[in-house]
């Protein structure tokens, strides 16, 4: 690992040159920790991080919101279990089950509503000129 993957985080097996997960393991986990008591009904975990690539472990309960988010850098989402919505710019809506992937460009803004629990993975790319910065 390069000393600026290493600052990037203060976990630096995030950055680790070769990272395996088991997402099952995984997804037990988030559904103990106490964020997923919370509120806002859902809880995350970020698996991988390096500078330009990130992938994330989201949790979510029946009836949680995620609001009003954009990346620097295209998206994917990939449902690992239940059924979520994903709300769009000019009203569209793309409704995902298990299995769906759905991609996003760079700066679409959307919301992520769980319509049942869901759990999936974020990967999240950002441009070269986004992380130079």
């Amino acid at each position: 690992m390069t000393s600026k993957q290493a600052s990037m985080t203060r976990l630096p097996e995030l950055a680790d040159q070769v990272i395996r997960r088991n997402v099952s393991d995984e997804l037990e986990k988030l559904k103990k920790a106490p964020s997923w008591q919370r509120e806002s009904g859902r809880s995350s975990e970020t698996l991988v991080k390096y500078e330009e690539f990130r992938i994330v472990l989201v949790r979510m309960k029946p009836g949680s919101y995620m609001s009003h988010h954009r990346a620097e850098g295209p998206i994917s989402i990939q449902l690992l279990q239940g059924k979520i919505r994903v709300h769009l710019p000019a009203d569209r809506m793309e409704d995902l089950k298990q299995g769906d992937l759905l991609t996003l460009e760079r700066c679409l803004e959307h919301d992520v509503e769980a319509l049942e629990e869901s759990a999936f993975l974020l990967t999240i790319a950002w441009p070269e000129t986004a992380t130079a910065s």
